[in-house]
């Protein structure tokens, strides 16, 4: 079994298909964390940037983002694809010095990776008085009941569930989910949001495949066990399906008089 830091460094091995299979994100995302911060955001830095998906989003937004990532496999994979104009770093978070401060600091389903020792005053260490701190992502589901029951039979000898528990151990149907949690009892927010954008996406069979062999579910398998589960989810499944792949957004401002 991996240990944390091990499963976060587990998707370097698959940075190309992270980069191929795992959806980006849509401008309205970009539109609802600027709307939040009520002035210009002029620099923000990522944590844990993988292939750089929400650093194009940022980057094309006009803000001058910073990509942390410790991972190279995952850094050669985002050198392919953002604006020259993005500074590119080799670093976990727990590697970052307090010093810089940005308008924003952002993790895009990378959160859950850090670690929880000194997390909130690291990142409120790292912010502007008054800056945002946005976390996003989510599980990406089947949408057809049916289609996701055959799944969970074909994935049942190698895999009880393929999601992550709550870091915190939030219930699912609690009104406000980690990171949101964390952030108010940290001391170190304020103005805690939660939102959800809803997304559906159709992708054939192949690419969903491919999709799972992205989470870090399966990668913690041998790979032959991972061979096989693939294997036996493309039997079951139809040649296209639809996914719901949610974005539940997390913001809060850092204390002003901190």
């Amino acid at each position: 079994m991996l240990g944390m830091s091990g499963r976060a460094l587990s998707f370097g091995v698959v940075a190309e298909a992270y980069e191929r299979f795992r959806p980006g994100y849509p401008p309205t995302l970009f539109d609802m964390v600027m709307a939040y911060a009520r002035q210009p955001v002029r620099t923000a830095l990522e944590i844990g940037a993988g292939t750089g998906k929400a650093t194009r989003l940022f980057a094309q937004g006009g803000v001058a983002v910073t990509a942390t990532e410790p991972d190279a496999a995952m850094l050669a994979e985002l050198r392919r694809h953002v604006p020259a104009e993005v500074e590119i770093r080799q670093a976990a978070f727990e590697d970052l010095r307090p010093g810089e401060r940005y308008g924003l600091v952002y993790a895009a389903a990378a959160l859950h990776w850090t670690n929880p020792e000194g997390r909130w005053p690291r990142m409120a260490g790292l912010l502007e008085p008054g800056g945002v701190f946005a976390s996003f992502g989510g599980p990406i589901r089947l949408a057809d009941p049916a289609v996701r029951k055959a799944v969970r039979g074909a994935r049942a000898p190698f895999l009880d569930s393929d999601e992550i528990p709550s870091p915190d151990g939030t219930p699912a149907g609690h009104e406000m989910q980690w990171p949101g949690t964390e952030l108010r009892r940290s001391g170190r927010f304020v103005d805690v949001r939660q939102s959800v954008i809803e997304r559906r996406l159709t992708m054939s069979a192949g690419d969903y495949v491919g999709l799972l062999s992205t989470i870090s579910a399966y990668l913690e398998l041998p790979i032959a066990r991972q061979e096989q589960a693939y294997r036996r989810i493309m039997q079951v499944l139809p040649e296209t399906v639809e996914i719901a792949a949610d974005i539940t957004v997390h913001l809060a401002r850092r204390r002003s008089e901190q």
